[in-house]
């Protein structure tokens, strides 16, 4: 069994293709999952099996016993030929002198009988060529039906199984390939999404600040106006009117960044306010900047819902112009030429003052 071992680890593959039923392709497998610690790891090449490792082991150890086979044959034999010149021609009987007549016809009977031993070795050896001759004429197309042609097939699909194996190896390299850049893909769409969600929570905190911001405007003006109440002081107004503007900045500042969250009701809700407070505004001192902000303002609640983008360009004006409190030329908005703003961007609005 350690020969055998030893002859898997070391044969060739021009030795190993000889043995029937091992193609070029088995060979180089076999010569590459070398070397084998038992004769059994051999199994686990793809296209050995039991029948054929037997087939192998067989060869090998037939192989084996053909040179011990001819090194007992001797070179010279000389008794079986001299038995067979002896058959060839028996010894012949001396006999005695006899008389001429008797020696004539003792030589015509063995005259006759070498003739009939001659005739029946030419009727065997006919027999032999014809039984030779039919047992080929009508075993050859038997032989070629039950061996030649079962071998010819199996050799055919084999050879058809290994181009199929060759394509699935090459359509399962096109898959391997696909699904690398699959992957590559749902690696970038994954940072993506993580970008997303590191801009949506800079959006929420902006909103949770200017929530906050709006809040402690709201109480101051509240202060102010039960101040305003008590004594009818310029200054009070005036800083009252400061801390609504800037109400109105940060509302339309938080409406847009609602809009970057696709929530359009809140949107729309500080966009009301927004608009409320500018009215309030514009009732007490009338401003051509702040009607222009109106009018914006108003048709940002025109696009709302439907048309997001577009009322967040509006808003954008509305916040340029309230924070340059210069009025742009007159014109009639075109939503469609509007420039795409930066959803995510938070405007600043000027500092709140103290009363």
């Amino acid at each position: 069994m350690s020969d055998f071992l030893q002859y898997l680890n070391t044969a060739s593959a021009d030795s190993l293709t000889k043995i029937p039923g091992i193609p070029q392709s088995l060979a180089e497998n076999l010569i590459a999952a070398r070397p084998f610690n038992s004769v059994e790891d051999c199994l686990k090449v793809h296209g050995m099996g039991k029948n054929l490792l037997a087939r192998v082991q067989a060869s090998f150890e037939k192989a084996e016993i053909a040179p011990a086979e001819q090194a007992l044959i001797p070179v010279e034999q000389p008794e079986p030929q001299e038995e067979t010149r002896l058959e060839k021609s028996p010894p012949r009987e001396e006999t005695p002198p006899a008389e001429p007549k008797s020696n004539s016809g003792s030589r015509l009977g063995q005259a006759f009988l070498w003739f009939v031993r001659a005739l029946l070795r030419l009727i065997l050896i006919v027999l032999v060529i014809g039984g030779v001759g039919a047992a080929i004429y009508y075993g050859a197309p038997l032989i070629n039906e039950r061996f030649v042609a079962p071998v010819e097939q199996n050799s055919a699909r084999v050879a058809e199984l290994e181009s199929q194996i060759e394509v699935l190896r090459v359509q399962l390299e096109e898959i391997n390939d696909q699904l690398s850049e699959v992957n590559s893909q749902l690696t970038e769409v994954n940072s993506q999404i993580m970008d997303s969600d590191a801009r949506m929570d800079e959006i929420k905190q902006s909103l949770d600040a200017h929530t906050a911001s709006l809040a402690k405007l709201e109480q101051m003006q509240a202060a102010l106006e039960t101040q305003l109440q008590e004594s009818n002081d310029q200054n009070l107004l005036a800083l009252k009117r400061e801390v609504m503007m800037t109400r109105v900045l940060d509302t339309i500042a938080r409406a847009r960044l609602y809009l970057a969250q696709s929530n359009f009701g809140l949107a729309r809700e500080d966009v009301e306010s927004a608009r409320d407070l500018l009215a309030g505004l514009q009732t007490a001192a009338p401003d051509e900047a702040q009607a222009q902000a109106v009018e914006r303002l108003d048709l940002a609640l025109g696009n709302l819902p439907q048309f997001p983008v577009v009322a967040s360009g509006d808003l954008e004006i509305a916040w340029q112009i309230l924070m340059t409190g210069e009025a742009l030329p007159t014109m009639t908005p075109e939503p469609a030429s509007t420039p795409l703003p930066d959803l995510t961007s938070t405007p600043t609005p000027g500092a709140i003052p103290t009363p």
